[in-house]
């Protein structure tokens, strides 16, 4: 009787067990769904629908998904943390219109194998850089040659030509009638803490070098949050 008692006291310990440790884990399971549903997945970030069909840059870390400053993105071209956002804007000069989609002044890190390309811009291995996403259109019908940035300058004294330019993607030059270009342009900095941009875009030309009209000057404000 006493073993029998024994056995069945067993028993329903070992099952209160199992309850408890069912429990313990269905318990677990709840609050890691719940952790889970706080926190945004990577994949559902998307990036700004001005870049679609935009190929990634060879030698600037890919920033499009970078949209809170503080926040970084690594890939196999290096790290970039954001500093700051900054405007966007439209202008015209002539047949040109201008869209500035994106502006942002970020800390950039390149990776170890693209030192020697940033050797021809800065003997720095780390440093500020002001980038300008933006796409140029020819609304009249004759070609014409346009640089979107030929002149950037910071409230802090730095002065960039465009030359000093380290996206090369060519979105200055000649551009038929109708046509629209899309692409990054972008300045390594001394200084990070710049509040402001101006911008002073070329003149408009035709093919033969003859001045249409007059290149457009406009500014850019930077801050902590989005966009002014």
């Amino acid at each position: 009787m006493k073993r029998t008692t024994l056995i069945i006291g067993l028993a329903a310990l070992l099952l209160a067990g199992c309850t408890g440790e069912k429990a313990e884990t269905e318990h677990a399971r709840e609050a890691q769904k719940v952790a889970a549903a706080a926190l945004p997945a990577a994949e559902e970030q998307k990036a700004p629908a001005f870049y679609e069909g935009y190929p990634a840059s060879p030698q600037v870390t890919d920033d499009r998904l970078l949209q809170q400053p503080g926040g970084t993105i690594r890939d196999s071209r290096g790290e970039a943390e954001l500093l700051k956002n900054g405007e966007k804007k439209q202008i015209k000069a002539g047949p040109v219109e201008l869209t500035v989609h994106e502006t942002k002044l970020f800390h950039y890190y390149p990776d170890y194998s693209l030192i020697d390309f940033y050797h021809a811009y800065t003997h720095e291995t780390d440093f500020p850089v002001a980038k300008l996403f933006v796409e140029v259109t020819n609304t009249g019908d004759a070609p014409v040659n346009f640089g979107p940035v030929a002149v950037l300058e910071t409230e802090t004294g730095e002065n960039k030509l465009w030359e000093d330019d380290i996206y090369l993607e060519e979105l200055g030059g000649e551009i038929a009638p109708g046509e629209t270009k899309k692409g990054s342009v972008g300045f390594i900095l001394e200084d990070g803490t710049a509040d402001h941009l101006t911008v002073r875009t070329s003149d408009v030309f035709d093919v033969k070098g003859e001045k249409l009209s007059r290149g457009e000057e406009f500014e850019l404000r930077l801050g902590d949050g989005e966009e002014e």
